[in-house]
């Protein structure tokens, strides 16, 4: 089969690999149909994740068929249409009994496309299919579902539930690409008084403004002098860190009120500066995390029944094959104006849901 492998810090191509096998009894094989392009994927292609060894197919997203199962698979049989979760759960370990999934110790976690080959793939294993794989609703879309892997669950669990938004907040959320994206539609679930987004990019700006932000700011034209301008001088509730950048999360500590929260979101190739000197006496909660995936049933509930909705999040569509070329235009968001660059050519027919 081909897939897009990892060849080290600045490389990666779409290259002829062996098929994968059934190699433990909760494995199943899923025939990639969409796969998509994650934040994380480029901080691996610069080196920021040195856990990635050369050699490793990419990509912890997809939607795929079941096409073969091992013998201790239940909830699922080959020709099941599947949401492939960015995490894995042997939902054994203490951990997973406490539904931190992405903490998992028995052999889960993040592993796709990290320590295990992932779903940058014509065909991927899945380690302990039964609670790492969901059954897709027929009335949700391929490149719709795609996004229920990783950003839309990695936005509410990490940013909006992290952060602890309630009705009547005040929202920053730092960067508004997909993830930021994403946490604007989680967040405007709890109907916050005002969602203020900040970015570099003109294109994102406007993106974060059809998505539902209430005021937008570039990042080089002093947010945190808008932040207290519309916040009396008091400053946000909830600070969403959605970038992975020293200067992003800092952002993040100076407009968070007193007693605020900070959720950081971004993934962090280098260290960042904690200004304790300024924070300590300030009584702001900063929490960080992976993705547990735990609401993922819950945010495809609410997307079929018309609650949730992804929006313009995909902006680009690709053949699998052309996997180098949607790379490219991916890691030149700010040139091409890409929010969510989506792989694959098996289209579901969509049912229609009432409204």
């Amino acid at each position: 089969m081909k897939a897009f492998v990892f060849h080290g810090p600045g490389k990666g191509s779409w290259d002829e690999v062996p098929d994968p096998d059934i190699e433990n009894a909760s494995d199943a094989i899923v025939r990639v149909g969409t796969t998509t392009i994650c934040g994380t994927d480029l901080h691996i292609l610069k080196g920021d994740v040195p856990e990635v060894t050369p050699g490793r197919v990419l990509g912890h997203e997809a939607v795929g068929e079941v096409v073969e199962v091992g013998d201790d698979v239940r909830t699922v049989r080959p020709g099941d249409r599947v949401l492939v979760s960015c995490i894995s759960s042997c939902g054994r370990c203490r951990f997973c009994r406490e539904r931190r999934y992405g903490q998992c110790r028995g052999g889960g976690g993040w592993v796709l496309g990290h320590l295990i080959d992932g779903t940058q793939a014509e065909y991927v294993r899945i380690p302990y299919t039964d609670l790492s794989v969901h059954p897709l609703p027929a009335a949700v879309d391929d490149k719709d579902g795609v996004l229920f892997s990783d950003i839309l669950p990695t936005a509410y669990e990490v940013g909006v539930l992290n952060g602890g938004v309630r009705p009547g907040d005040t929202v920053v959320i730092v960067g508004a690409g997909p993830i930021g994206l994403a946490a604007i539609a989680a967040a405007r679930l709890y109907s916050p008084w005002r969602i203020i987004v900040v970015d570099l990019a003109q294109s994102r700006l406007e993106a974060a403004r059809a998505f539902g932000a209430d005021a937008v700011v570039n990042a080089g034209e002093d947010p945190q002098q808008l932040v207290e301008d519309l916040t009396e001088g008091l400053g946000a509730d909830v600070a969403i860190e959605a970038v992975g950048v020293p200067d992003s999360f800092e952002l993040c500590t100076r407009v968070v009120r007193p007693g605020g929260r900070v959720a950081n979101v971004g993934v962090h190739g280098k260290p960042v500066d904690l200004h304790l000197e300024d924070l300590w006496i300030t009584g702001v909660t900063i929490t960080t995390g992976l993705v547990d995936t735990y609401s993922t049933p819950v945010l495809l509930r609410m997307l079929t029944a018309g609650r949730l909705s992804t929006g313009s999040l995909v902006t680009h569509h690709f053949d699998l094959d052309q996997m180098e070329e949607a790379y490219e235009v991916f890691a030149a968001a700010a040139e091409t104006g890409a929010l969510k660059v989506v792989l694959g050519g098996v289209q579901h027919d969509v049912v229609d849901v009432p409204a």
